[in-house]
């Protein structure tokens, strides 16, 4: 029988009115969006049901409500089916937050004050320099690390073997576009970004998330947490609240990870949360892989029948 794993989305993944249908439903997933109210402040309830979008895609908000809405459904998927176990767990990007409060490395506050400051540090970074993402299809790395290199942008987001996400100011991001288009790629795509992730135009982002980090207590996880930094699992408390802290600014080695795990034996994936974007990406690394997604109420009953089976 193959392992298993839990994958968990970062920002991008949201959209309005994710949770509500689950929180009408269950009264252990309202009781989880209250608890995020009461230690967040205000009605993050209120943003993730009824938006505006406006007011959700602020980062300060999205990553802790992709948190709560990812945790709703992974808690709903271990209480309908007790028997399945995880070997392992994995986020992209904030996802790896998520994969870390389940894990046990971190308590339910503790991840949503992260969150915020994560979220709300990045934005600011984007305000002070302006940055642009661009997805670029059928290109592999070391053609990508040469026009990095060439136009001043990092490699921000490796998510399978063809398609790589680059990132940095608007100016440069526009001559890799150019670049990659030269080189021969199918596709070349400026992503609708509040600005340049995973770059080193988020170094005063990371620096800040350092001071906080240092005051939040953290443990070793109960079970492995892919680091996106190395595409392996992390190890003690001081090398994750480290790697954490670079993840803000250093590429996210999404596929290195998935072909980690399925080195490991992994061949089964549950995604817990808004959209379906991770397993479309896994299914591009991995095409034996049995996928599962649990978005919202519709697709909770069947994945629960499937793992049960």
């Amino acid at each position: 029988m193959s392992r298993k794993a839990v994958l968990f989305a970062g920002q991008g993944a949201q959209a309005v009115g994710m949770g509500k249908d689950l929180a009408e439903a269950f009264p252990e997933v309202r009781a989880l969006f209250d608890r995020a109210n009461q230690a967040m402040g205000y009605d993050l309830a209120a943003i993730c049901f009824d938006g505006p979008d406006a007011e959700l895609t602020k980062s300060s908000n999205t990553q802790p409500a992709i948190f709560v809405v990812s945790l709703a459904a992974y808690t709903l998927l271990r209480a309908q089916c007790p028997s399945v176990r995880f070997d392992y767990a994995a986020g992209l990007s904030s996802g790896e937050w998520t994969a870390l409060h389940v894990a046990g490395v971190l308590t339910y506050e503790d991840t949503l004050k992260v969150l915020e400051a994560r979220g709300r540090f990045m934005q600011e970074a984007c305000e002070r320099a302006p940055g642009a993402m661009l997805s670029v299809i059928g290109l592999g790395e070391d053609a990508l690390a040469a026009i990095c290199a060439e136009a001043g942008v990092a490699l921000a987001n490796l998510n399978s073997r063809d398609q790589t996400v680059l990132s940095g100011a608007r100016d440069a991001i526009v001559k890799a576009e150019g670049l990659a288009k030269e080189a021969g790629a199918k596709r070349a795509i400026p992503l609708n970004v509040a600005g340049a992730f995973h770059s080193p135009l988020m170094d005063e982002a990371a620096a800040r998330l350092r001071e906080v980090l240092a005051g939040i207590p953290l443990k070793f996880p109960e079970f492995p947490v892919i680091s996106n930094v190395t595409g392996k699992p992390h190890s003690d408390p001081e090398s994750i609240r480290a790697a954490m802290v670079d993840q803000v600014t250093s590429s996210v080695r999404w596929v290195h990870g998935i072909e980690w795990l399925r080195s490991q034996g992994v061949g089964e994936y549950v995604e817990c949360g808004p959209g379906k974007v991770l397993t479309g990406l896994v299914k591009r690394i991995d095409k034996e892989a049995h996928l599962h997604t649990i978005h919202g109420l519709s697709s909770l009953e069947g994945v629960v029948k499937a793992l049960d089976a």
